[in-house]
């Protein structure tokens, strides 16, 4: 078992702050083991007695009347005994809580769901409510709408390469084999073998995902468009696009006409579901954002590289997809650089050309700048990884990270360069 010290230490920070605690995220990456297990033995840890503790996992079938909300808020309410006492209350797959008819009110309109029975636990004042879910209800920006300004997301990353490499038993170049092969999937990083990783991390791509975006927007006809989609954009991770090329793609070597609104639609669901996450384009010096295109990555490279039968492994895009997901897990905000300079032609003729930052890292006031690079031992690809980042025209830091073991060194430009490994082992480089 991983031990989540990052979330675990969110848990604690909140503990008894008067708010929900909503935990989000990818199916299957941690979170009930991150509240039923690792925050509750820190609880009993702390002094916190066991009939303290109320814990329901609704997907359970002993649980289903308990997806009544009625009947959820009754049977809560009657394990909080004493008055004087505190009690932690963990929902867990809370979306299988039904909605329905509100038996006070002749409205046939007027329902009760989940929402009002933890808003009202909420309310209690000996209470700390924590809810977490994993089907496409929980995985959407919808639930923390309407608990509006009373609640905390915690959100839940798969396992970090740091995480995975603290418990691995083998050199770093071993493990970021194994990492950006099968990514961090807890339940996949158990298993032992390549036909057991790679078999159960497709079934969970098709029996899970697919299905959560399919039922919660009852989609019927356009399956094989969002296999095609997944696919897609699974082949260009760290490549720009929009939905219009997509569409185009789709036309060009699908035969498939779709609209361009379609398929952003369609990202849109997969974004809602944490399959994939969207960095935009940041004109640097101009100091704005630039609409489109934009680039694509996927939360897990593990579920990533089976949808594609672990037949594209190129580590060249595989890095900048695992950097940009350590840098959100960090709580960055990251986007992609543009720096425009104007040059000319072999003409002489005065033209305006743009130069690609993988990263343009920020968060309050510090900016990181980060390039993604195989390697940079050969001086034109080191000129060439480090065009835009000298065309920079502030002092935050520029970082180059390359695929070698490279300690930590510096240039005469001020360009930091290092390893892969020792980035992602390094949770403070950034500071």
């Amino acid at each position: 078992m991983y031990p989540r010290l990052q979330y675990l230490d969110q848990l604690i920070s909140k503990k008894d702050n008067g708010r929900i605690k909503i935990i989000t995220g990818l199916r299957r990456s941690g979170k009930s083991v991150l509240l039923f297990q690792l925050y509750r033995e820190w609880l009993l840890s702390e002094g916190i007695h066991e009939d303290q503790i109320i814990a329901l996992a609704l997907d359970v079938l002993e649980n289903a009347m308990y997806r009544n909300p009625m009947e959820l808020d009754k049977y809560i309410r009657e394990h909080m005994t004493d008055p004087n006492k505190r009690y932690y209350i963990f929902i867990d797959e809370i979306q299988f809580v039904s909605e329905i008819q509100n038996p006070y009110v002749p409205d046939p309109e007027a329902k009760i769901s989940f929402i009002d029975v933890v808003l009202g636990f909420m309310q209690m004042k000996n209470s700390d409510v924590y809810i977490t879910g994993s089907n496409s209800k929980m995985l959407s920006s919808d639930i923390l709408t309407q608990f509006r300004d009373r609640g905390d997301e915690i959100r839940v990353y798969p396992i970090s390469f740091a995480e995975f490499y603290a418990s691995y038993e083998g050199d770093k170049r071993g493990a970021w084999q194994d990492y950006y092969t099968y990514g961090g999937m807890p339940f996949a990083l158990s298993m032992s073998t390549h036909e057991e990783k790679s078999q159960y991390l497709r079934d969970l791509f098709e029996r899970t995902y697919i299905k959560d975006v399919l039922e919660r927007h009852e989609i019927k006809n356009d399956t094989e468009v969002l296999d095609i989609l997944l696919d897609v954009l699974a082949s260009g991770i760290g490549s720009l696009t929009n939905p219009s090329k997509l569409a185009n793609t789709f036309k060009s070597e699908r035969g498939i006409s779709i609209g361009s609104e379609t398929i952003e639609k369609y990202i849109g669901y997969f974004m809602e579901s944490f399959l994939i996450e969207k960095a935009i384009r940041y004109d640097v010096k101009g100091r704005k954002y630039i609409g489109t295109p934009a680039k694509y990555y996927y939360t897990d490279l593990g579920l990533r590289n089976a949808r594609l039968g672990f037949r594209q492994l190129e580590e060249t895009h595989i890095m900048e997809n695992v950097l940009y997901n350590d840098l959100i897990r960090r709580g960055m905000n990251v986007d992609v650089g543009v720096v425009e300079y104007n040059t000319k032609d072999p003409d002489g003729k005065k033209i305006r050309k743009q130069l690609e930052v993988d990263f343009v890292v920020n968060k309050g006031d510090k900016r990181v700048y980060i390039q993604s690079a195989l390697s940079v031992a050969d001086p034109d690809k080191k000129a060439q990884e480090t065009a835009s980042l000298k065309r920079i025209p502030d002092s935050f830091t520029k970082i180059v990270v390359v695929r070698d073991y490279l300690k930590p060194v510096r240039d005469e430009a001020g360009i930091l360069y290092m390893g892969i490994e020792q980035f992602l082992l390094d949770e403070d480089v950034l500071k």
